[in-house]
C-alpha cells in the first residue's frame, strides 16, 4: 500500500510503500539510517543490509541527497521518533539521482540561501514555518467564509513599465492619470 508520511500512524505493523526525497543518510556497515522526506513530513527508514539484495543496498548506501526514491518497509512505533514511528525497511529504488544538491546540511549565508530560494524551502526549518503560515492562512479564510464574507481579488494596477515603455497606457484614477 502505498502512502504517505503523516499517515504512518494509521498503518503500525503493515507493510507500506514510500515515495520521497532523501533528507539525510548514514550508514555503518551493515546497517543504514534514511532520512526520508516528502511533502507531508519527515520519517526514518532503517535497512539492514541482508534485508536488501547488494544492488539495492549499494543503490541505498550510495544515494545523494536529494534524490527521489521509494521506500518499501513495515511501519513500527518508536517512542523516540518526532512522529512516533519509524520503518523497518524491505526494498529501495532510487527514481531520480541528485547530482550536485546545493545545500549541504550545514549553515549557509543569506545570500547563498536567497539565491537557492526555491532549494532552500526543503529545509525543515523553512517547511515548518510554511505550515504554520499555511494553518493561519486557511484558518483566516475559514473563519471569513463562515462570517459572510466574501474573497475579491482586486486588479493590480501598476505605473511601472511591464515589459517597457510601449505598453504603459493611463488609467484614469477620479479625474487624474
Amino acid at each position: 500500500m502505498t502512502t504517505t508520511i503523516d499517515k504512518l500512524s494509521q498503518h503500525i505493523g503493515q507493510s507500506v510503500t514510500l515515495e520521497g526525497w532523501v533528507h539525510g543518510l548514514r550508514s555503518s556497515g551493515k546497517i543504514a539510517f534514511l532520512q526520508l522526506r516528502d511533502g507531508t513530513g519527515f520519517v526514518q527508514a532503517v535497512f539492514q543490509s541482508s534485508d536488501l539484495d547488494a544492488a539495492a543496498w549499494e543503490a541505498l548506501t550510495h544515494a545523494t541527497q536529494e534524490s527521489s526514491v521509494r521506500v518499501r518497509g513495515t511501519v513500527a512505533k518508536d517512542d523516540r521518533s518526532p512522529t512516533g514511528v519509524e520503518v523497518h525497511g524491505s526494498a529501495f529504488e532510487v527514481i531520480s539521482a541528485s547530482v550536485d544538491y546545493p545545500i549541504a546540511p550545514k549553515k549557509h549565508g543569506v545570500d547563498f540561501l536567497m539565491d537557492q530560494r526555491h532549494l532552500w524551502h526543503r529545509s525543515p526549518k523553512q517547511w515548518a514555518i510554511m505550515r504554520v503560515r499555511d494553518t493561519l492562512e486557511r484558518a483566516t479564510m475559514e473563519f471569513l467564509h463562515t462570517n459572510g464574507f466574501t474573497r475579491f481579488d482586486a486588479p493590480i494596477l501598476t505605473p511601472n513599465a511591464c515589459e517597457g515603455t510601449t505598453t504603459l497606457y493611463e488609467v484614469d484614477h477620479f479625474g487624474r492619470s
